[in-house]
């Protein structure tokens, strides 16, 4: 489905106001032709490959989509549940509670998912949004740090498929979250649940390592904000805790390659951590509101055993915000924000006259005589 053929315009339809949430996606099946396939969208993307097509196309077709996809299928298969993808299911409840807490507060907006590579992809959801009416959308990347390999590419997928469509609906979009005091409120609520159930790293004399997704290091040269908003969280969420500088630590993962990322590197200093004689370590990935498998493989397994075999005795990992209250609150106040002056708000004037309506009629049942 796509902006092939524009839907029927009926005058007089109620144009209805929607929010389009957007992860970055995740394989259907933790199978290598699954992989395969999100791979290839994921990495086809000029802005999170900036390697001249010349270069990268011959290699990503020619020796990564043949060696990886199986490698990474079993990684997926240690985290896949009986729902299927972590990421996808906790993104879904993400729409479905946010669009429940938005009603709470009257107004009256549909809440759509979708993903930025693989299903429900953004086409998708844009069409089957305007075959609904919907004439105004406020698009919200589920990424709270901004990143041209990342948030950008949300708008481009959005704003290419708009290109295609005669009558483009209003949009406004939300550019990063990284600061908003809800969601480092979520954040902080977040480690002091865990640390209620398992104690603080504090008394243990451990360290918070606060681990980010990575990127090129030329990324940060060529004016990209996202290392300076990911050190922000970093410092607003240690300050909240009211953390010493020396007890947290702000790390990036997941390096691809052999240029040099943003650093220090997780893996790296998980492993200096235990050899230095630190005994406890929880980390938190303050970049991924949803588990998914950087957090739940390669932080929950794999930083784990690079810190525990390196000497460290307790390891701990805080789980993403997923569906807490605190975040879903986090995104309510997010949107509402961001939809001031759209009209949204439903009609109470008539919902009071329904209700006074059935309480005049509920009175003279009550007076009527038996």
């Amino acid at each position: 489905m796509s902006f092939d053929r524009e839907p029927e315009y009926t005058h007089g339809t109620v144009a209805r106001t929607a929010v389009l949430l957007v992860n970055l996606g995740t394989p259907e099946a933790p199978e290598p032709g699954a992989v395969r396939r999100y791979l290839r969208q994921f990495l086809s993307d000029p802005r999170v490959v900036e390697i001249p097509r010349a270069v990268w196309l011959p290699i990503l077709h020619g020796v990564i989509l043949t060696v990886r996809p199986k490698k990474s299928a079993a990684k997926y298969a240690t985290i896949w549940t009986e729902k299927g993808s972590p990421l996808s299911y906790h993104s879904e409840q993400q729409a479905l509670l946010l669009r429940g807490y938005l009603g709470e507060r009257g107004l009256d907006v549909d809440v759509r998912l979708a993903m930025r590579y693989g299903e429900p992809s953004i086409p998708r959801m844009l069409a089957e949004m305007r075959a609904a009416g919907t004439e105004r959308i406020l698009l919200l990347p589920l990424y709270p740090q901004y990143s041209a390999t990342t948030t950008a590419t949300v708008f481009d997928a959005v704003n290419a498929e708009l290109a295609r469509c005669r009558n483009v609906p209003e949009m406004r979009t939300v550019k990063h979250f990284h600061d908003h005091p809800g969601y480092i409120d979520a954040l902080k609520r977040s480690v002091l649940e865990h640390w209620a159930k398992n104690g603080s790293v504090r008394d243990a004399g451990g360290k918070l390592v606060m681990s980010f997704h990575g990127v090129p290091r030329r990324t940060l040269d060529l004016g990209d904000p996202y290392h300076c908003e990911c050190r922000k969280t970093g410092r607003l969420l240690g300050e909240a805790l009211g953390l010493a500088r020396d007890e947290y630590v702000v790390t990036f993962q997941s390096r691809f390659g052999k240029a040099e990322w943003l650093q220090p590197y997780t893996a790296p200093t998980l492993h200096a951590l235990g050899r230095q004689g630190v005994q406890r370590v929880d980390v938190i990935c303050p970049g991924f509101v949803a588990d998914c498998l950087e957090t739940l493989e390669e932080i929950n397994i794999e930083g784990r055993q690079e810190f525990l075999t390196a000497g460290g005795k307790v390891f701990h990992y805080v789980a993403c915000l997923n569906e807490s209250p605190g975040f879903i609150h986090a995104l309510a106040d997010l949107a509402a924000c961001h939809l001031q002056g759209w009209p949204v708000e439903r009609d109470r004037r008539s919902e009071r006259e329904v209700a006074a309506a059935q309480s005049a009629v509920e009175a003279k049942l009550a007076g009527a005589p038996r």
